[in-house]
Formats: C-alpha cells, structure tokens, sequence
C-alpha cells in the first residue's frame, strides 16, 4: 500500500497529534519528510484543508507557488505588479504578508489594490490550480527561474508565471515563429511544410499557436521531421483547443513544449489570443509569416515581433489572392521578403545544418531521365496532370506513373483536382 494511504489514515485520526509528534519524535519527523517527497501536490493539499494548517507539508518551492497564485487571484493586480511586488519584498509569501503601508510604496499599487492583496485573495483558487497542475502533469516556471525563456524578459509585460507542459531547453533559444491563416491555399500548405520543415533540418524550434491551418502544419511538420516545437496556447494548457488537434498536443509534449501564461482550465476566449501572440514573437528570434489576409491575427504577432525587435519575414503571394493581402503588405512594410529557408539563416545569423531551401537543387536520389524531366517543370505552383504530360510529351498515365514514383521519393505532392506540385 502507498505511503500516502498509511500517512493520510494516519493523520485522520488526530492530526494535532501527528503535528505533534512530528516535532517530538525523530521517526515520525522522518516519515513526514518522505510524505512531503512522495505523495502528489493534491494529496497535500487535500490534507492542508483538513487540518487548516501550514508547514512541512508543502516545500519551500510548492509555497513559493502557492504564494504567487494567491496573487494571481487578486482582482486587476496583472504580472506587473506581481513583479514590482517580488522585486521589492523578495518573494510572493513577503509581499502577501506585508503591511498596505509597505504595499503602496510599490510602484503600480494604490490603496485599493493593497486592500484588495489584504482581503480577497483566493486561497481556494491557487489550491485549486496546484492540483489541475498535478492531474495534467504540469509546472509553472516563474519570471525568476533559470528556466524562463530570456527572451520572453525583454518584452513588453512578460508573465509574470508561465504553465507548461513538456520540456523548454537552452536550444529553444535558436526558435522561430511561423504563423499564418486558418484556411491556407495549397500554395500556403506547401510553403509552411516545406520552410517548417527546413527549419527543423536546421535545429530551429518552430513556434506557433496550435491554430488550424498554418499553425498545425507548422508544428505536424517540425516533429515529422525529427525538431523541437513549442506551441503557446490562448488558454490553459490543459484545455486544447482546437479539440482535434489533441494527438497533436501530446505529440508536441513528448519533443517540445506547450505554454501559456493564463491558469490551468481557462477557456479559449477571444481576448487570450492576442495576448498570447506576443509570447509566440517573444520567444524567438524571429516570425515568418506565411500566408494571411489583412485581418488575420498572423499579422497581430507579426506586429508584435516588429515591436519587440525580432525580424519579421513574410512569404510573398499572389496579388489576387485574398490569402496574400497580408503578406504583400508585410513586405511594403519593410517585413524581409522570404524566398527559401536561406534567406531566414542568413539574416538571423545561424549556421545551416540542414536544407537549403534552393528549388532547383537536384534531390540526392536517382532518379530516371523521365523523373528528371518532370520534376524540372514543377514548382510550388499547382499543375493539372494534362499540362504535366503536354509539356514532357508523355500520355497521361505514363505521366502519372512517373508522379506517382516521385511522390514515393517525397519529391513530388498531389493536391486536390488532380494537380502536382514539387515537395
């Protein structure tokens, strides 16, 4: 049977007991420590409610959490303040226990929100996060932990905590967003999976949002190819949204991150999304966005990115093609007009290790005379099959077995209406 059964029947018995012996006698204070180490936040909690008591039960660092929840809980008190708070008082527990004569010497805080820190704090909240924190097997790390991703400190309002499930590493640090609409052309799914890709070849962290469109392709398409991908969620990072893209979730765990600074079980409301397009610039060192029309929230992020001082690079479209609006007008901007992944590597100075993005590159395959000819007239263009064969001269279906060849060498991609285009 588990330690924390035999402990948690214990202290049901007496618990002012337990404390006490726990103070008196050296063995029961050593079965108290491997109660601390071994049974789960939730478990510690359920019996921090029972007893209405504080202590060993929880570590120094699992209170230092609880504190900065509890703030989290005030009404109007945001990340800024919870800064100016611990920069000043030395920790979350300090603050909460200062007096409102010393809380309205911090910059940011009033009478009212001092009185507000004073009374309505939400215990019942920071518990409760501590434990959906366990159930999805998440962390928080905070705005001073080694861990916290450096770039995201030199923003606007960094968070003050972030949620995250999965894993951040130093490498992160060499990331790049791509983002871009919803709904992409078959033009805007090539060039997301093939500059994701190349990126990923590249040991780039692809950045995105989980979005439909442009965003799963993004992040599908790093982990196919062996990279890492952070995906920085509009709500909690135990709620995924879209529901579909679940699997996907999971599988960005196990080779990534996701992240989100707003509490475990928020809703995807409207209002987050903007918010978290500005850690999804932030963490970086640069945004590519890869299709949008004028009102897409890719240019939102990629304004952000402006903002923060990343380099925004944006692929050009087609003038008559809504989906493009966005780009084309990024790039009359002064966005970095992107033609292949070189073009990213050079002008954020990092080696390439991987692809190069050129189209006319010949593929380290062999390749027959008539798969040479073919893929020559291809290009990230879509082409119908009967222009396909007109133009190397061959019947349709001998045409179709040279595509289908290609296809199979991760050459050549069939996209709906029977048109090819080159991979």
């Amino acid at each position: 049977m588990r330690l924390s059964v035999h402990v948690s029947r214990c202290v049901e018995i007496k618990d002012v007991v337990f404390w006490r012996l726990c103070t008196t006698n050296p063995f029961v204070l050593f079965s108290s420590i491997l109660f601390v180490s071994c049974v789960s936040w939730a478990e510690r909690l359920h019996f921090l409610k029972k007893t209405g008591k504080s202590g060993p039960i929880l570590s120094e660092r699992e209170n230092d959490i609880l504190a900065l929840l509890e703030l989290m809980s005030v009404p109007h008190i945001g990340s800024q303040r919870i800064r100016n708070l611990v920069s000043r008082f030395k920790s979350a527990g300090a603050a909460l226990a200062a007096s409102p004569r010393e809380l309205v010497q911090i910059n940011g805080i009033d009478k009212t929100i001092a009185r507000l820190i004073k009374t309505a704090i939400d215990r019942k909240f920071a518990e409760t996060q501590l434990e959906l924190l366990h159930q999805a097997n998440a962390r928080i790390i905070t705005f001073w932990d080694k861990d916290y991703p450096p770039a995201l400190k030199n923003i606007y309002d960094p968070p003050a905590v972030l949620f995250v499930r999965g894993s951040l590493v130093n490498d992160d640090e060499r990331g790049v967003a791509v983002v871009g609409t919803r709904s992409p052309s078959a033009y805007g799914k090539l060039m997301t999976e093939k500059l994701s890709r190349e990126l990923a070849q590249n040991s780039i962290t692809v950045i995105s949002g989980l979005a439909r469109g442009v965003d799963t392709i993004s992040h599908r398409v790093s982990l196919s190819a062996a990279g890492r991908t952070i995906a920085v969620l509009g709500s909690g990072v135990d709620v995924i949204y879209p529901n579909e893209n679940s699997s996907l979730a999971e599988s960005i765990m196990e080779n990534g991150a996701l992240l989100s600074e707003f509490p475990m079980g928020s809703k995807p409301d409207a209002p987050h999304f903007p918010r978290r397009n500005r850690l999804i610039s932030g963490i970086g060192k640069g945004v590519i966005v890869v299709e949008a029309g004028l009102k897409s929230g890719a240019l939102i992020t990629a304004h952000f990115a402006a903002d923060q001082g990343r380099e925004v690079f944006a692929v050009p479209g087609n003038i008559n093609n809504p989906k493009s609006l966005g780009c084309n007008s990024l790039i009359q901007q002064g966005a970095k007009l992107i033609c292949s992944i070189q073009d990213v590597l050079d002008e954020l100075q990092f080696s390439s290790t991987g692809g190069n993005g050129s189209k006319n590159r010949l593929p380290d395959v062999s390749l027959s005379e008539a798969e040479k000819n073919l893929l020559d007239i291809l290009t990230t263009e879509p082409l119908h099959i009967d222009q396909i064969a007109k133009t190397v001269g061959l019947p349709t279906y001998n045409a179709l077995a040279v595509l289908l060849s290609l296809e199979l060498k991760n050459l050549v991609r069939q996209i709906p209406g029977k048109n090819f285009v080159r991979a």
